[in-house]
């Protein structure tokens, strides 16, 4: 797959990026594990349609075809659906039903899809009407060993929160920062000592699993292990 990708930040306290991409050659690219869920976007064809995605517990394979135009919005740990379990969403790709051409059904409304210029409107609209909403919770138990609230009542707004236990979250994201400092050429045996990594093939089955490259692909490669060319949001418009 060939793609064009640009990203920015989000004023939203519930939005932890923006990205738009388009294809320019349809085709399958390696999708690592992800601890956040999605809305995702995607016009195709004349066609638009809006999917809840993720979260992902392990490396796999992402598809599209040729001149998709696709609008990722990443919501922060703790960013839920009351009416929508966090844990129904895992492993998934929940395609919601289309209202008119350009607009879905959310929570027995209609709500039209957004453009990267109105994601953080479009996600504010959302939280007012009590579609989505935030749990402090879990950022604290991300940082703090406890809450001094009981473990079960701390596993439980967890779950509810992200659909992932505390101990996936954690090996997830370290191996996210494993990869990070591999593409940025940091050798092996430093990027295991940082992260606390009890040997190679320790960090190597990490990265298999939760990244879906080893560590000497990555170090190798750096970012240009993806087909991806990124540019940013000042470049000229993917319309």
């Amino acid at each position: 797959m060939s793609l064009i990708y640009e990203a920015r930040s989000s004023s939203s306290l519930l939005v932890a990026g923006v990205a738009r991409g388009l294809t320019t050659q349809g085709g399958r690219l390696v999708r690592p594990a992800e601890n956040c869920w999605h809305m995702v976007v995607v016009r195709q064809g004349g066609e638009a349609s809006m999917r809840l995605v993720g979260p992902w517990t392990g490396a796999g394979v992402a598809s599209y075809g040729e001149g998709a135009e696709i609008l990722w919005i990443r919501f922060r740990l703790g960013t839920f659906m009351p009416g929508q379990p966090v844990t129904g969403l895992r492993d998934q790709e929940t395609l919601l039903p289309a209202a008119t051409g350009h607009s879905v059904w959310l929570n027995d409304a209609a709500w039209p899809l957004p453009g990267i210029d109105d994601v953080d409107a479009f996600v504010e609209r959302l939280r007012r009407a009590g579609v989505l909403t935030h749990d402090p919770l879990v950022q604290d138990l991300l940082h703090e060993p406890g809450s001094g609230l009981a473990p079960r009542t701390e596993r439980h707004r967890l779950l509810r929160a992200t659909g992932l236990p505390l101990r996936h979250i954690r090996q997830v994201e370290r191996a996210q920062q494993a990869a990070a400092l591999l593409g940025q050429g940091v050798p092996i045996p430093e990027t295991m000592f940082r992260l606390g990594y009890f040997d190679q093939p320790h960090l190597t089955r990490a990265l298999r699993r939760w990244v879906g490259h080893t560590p000497g692909q990555l170090l190798r490669a750096g970012e240009e292990h993806l087909p991806l060319r990124t540019r940013p949001l000042d470049a000229p418009s993917l319309h």
